[in-house]
């Protein structure tokens, strides 16, 4: 096969690359054409095809802060990815950093904490923390990342009732963009320890969390599946129900065309409780009264670390006040047409806790908006929707990324564009779901 041109340069370029890095990177460091390039370049988004220079797999913060020193010194694009679920922008032409090997779990069971390495997924640390009771606040998937699903904000199933997995955040040890490995809590670097709970991978490099974990030894959850002609009447239920619902208990309603346990069009209340079952089952009762007689159903108690509340794939997302008629009606529509290309619909409850932060909380999204609406189809699926949503979006949902700053409040945009201009006014960190920093005033990394 002959090369390209291009593709000479680069392999020149790249063997040079690894060869100044080998010197003080401990890690593995993967170059085009080489054993384990393509594997290691790959992301969980199958759209991209990231064409890297140099791939750097760092066995510690050392070698995060060695990597990060000589792509900045060459001015050298520089991407950072742990397990790639949160990838949307590909790293062509420069350095990915990899932080996939630093994965240590260790579990306080007297404290209730855990401290996790950049690369853990959340099974390791639902497996370490269940025999003493404890959950973390991980999402629908044991096999996503902890750290970029939290720096992003992280909704868990148990949320309603603890908040957001960035407000379970007590410190992180963080490389930043100059190279330093500083710890960031509430007493060390306030600044960065504010923006990193929400504000994804913009501030540094974290190769380390420690979070609270919460004394949760097991849920009541499930799912009831009904005909989809209760579809439009259990929403209208929902809409009202919501403002009384238990912060213990996590909702959600999901159309599909086809149910997998029953075969046909179907609407289902999808549910987690932290609380009493009992008290669950009542107050779900509301929403079964809408909905008619199940076709079938599967609520019952487990570890928190064994249950799994499968989750729609996002790929239309909104944030909604309310559910107005118009929007009901063109969901039901939206799965119920014939040759339509919707999958899946739903419509979650958020509140509770994640809209009653800590002063010094994080900037993760619109806490006080309670619904989101996610179509699983393509775009001109939901487009009638935005005039009814509120143009909001979060963090962890958003595969647009030119569309940032509509994850967060105008306040704390403005804020994190602030910090960004103090903490990395060269925007090392900008392959990603970028905040681009406002113009430094007095000095330039702080840190």
């Amino acid at each position: 096969m002959t090369a390209h041109i291009a593709d000479v340069n680069v392999a020149v370029d790249a063997r040079a690359a690894r060869r100044e890095l080998r010197r003080r990177f401990a890690g593995q460091l993967y170059i085009p054409n080489s054993a384990g390039y393509d594997e290691s370049r790959r992301a969980v988004n199958p759209s991209l095809d990231a064409r890297p220079v140099i791939i750097a797999e760092a066995d510690s913060a050392l070698d995060v802060s060695a990597a990060l020193t000589w792509a900045r010194e060459r001015q050298v694009p520089f991407a950072v990815q742990s397990t790639g679920h949160g990838t949307y922008v590909p790293s062509d032409g420069g350095m990915l950093l990899k932080t996939s090997a630093l994965k240590r779990v260790l579990v306080d069971p007297d404290r209730g904490i855990a401290r996790v390495g950049a690369g853990a997924r959340w099974g390791s640390v639902l497996a370490a923390a269940a025999p003493f009771g404890l959950a973390p606040l991980s999402g629908s998937s044991p096999d996503v990342g902890v750290a970029g699903y939290t720096l992003g904000g992280g909704l868990s199933w148990l949320s309603r009732r603890f908040g957001f997995a960035a407000d379970s955040v007590l410190r992180a040890e963080v490389v930043t963009a100059n190279g330093r490995i500083v710890t960031a809590s509430r007493d060390e670097h306030p600044e960065l320890f504010w923006a990193l709970r929400g504000g994804g991978g913009n501030f540094g490099v974290v190769t380390s969390l420690e979070f609270r974990l919460h004394r949760v030894a097991s849920v009541w959850s499930g799912s009831a599946v009904f005909p989809l002609e209760r579809a439009a009447a259990v929403l209208a239920r929902y809409r009202e129900w919501i403002a009384d619902a238990p912060d213990e208990l996590s909702t959600a309603i999901v159309l599909m065309p086809s149910w997998p346990s029953t075969g046909g069009p179907a609407v289902a209340i999808r549910a987690m409780s932290s609380g009493s079952p009992a008290t669950a089952v009542d107050a779900l009762r509301p929403l079964y009264r809408a909905a008619g007689v199940p076709l079938w159903e599967d609520f019952g108690e487990a570890g928190f670390a064994e249950t799994r509340m499968p989750g729609v794939a996002p790929l239309n997302f909104d944030l909604f006040e309310t559910l107005p008629d118009p929007v009901i009606e063109h969901l039901v529509d939206a799965v119920r047409r014939p040759g339509s290309r919707v999958g899946a619909v739903e419509v979650r409850h958020w509140g509770g806790a994640m809209a009653r932060p800590t002063a010094d909380a994080g900037p993760v999204g619109h806490r006080q908006v309670p619904l989101s609406v996610i179509v699983e189809g393509p775009p001109e699926s939901a487009e009638a929707l935005a005039p009814y949503a509120t143009g909001g979006t979060f963090l962890n949902f958003l595969r647009d990324p030119s569309r940032v700053e509509s994850a967060y409040t105008p306040d704390n945009y403005r804020w994190l564009q602030t910090l960004k201009g103090r903490l990395d006014p060269d925007n090392m960190f900008s392959v990603n779901h970028n905040i681009t920093p406002a113009t430094p005033r007095t000095h330039r990394v702080y840190l």
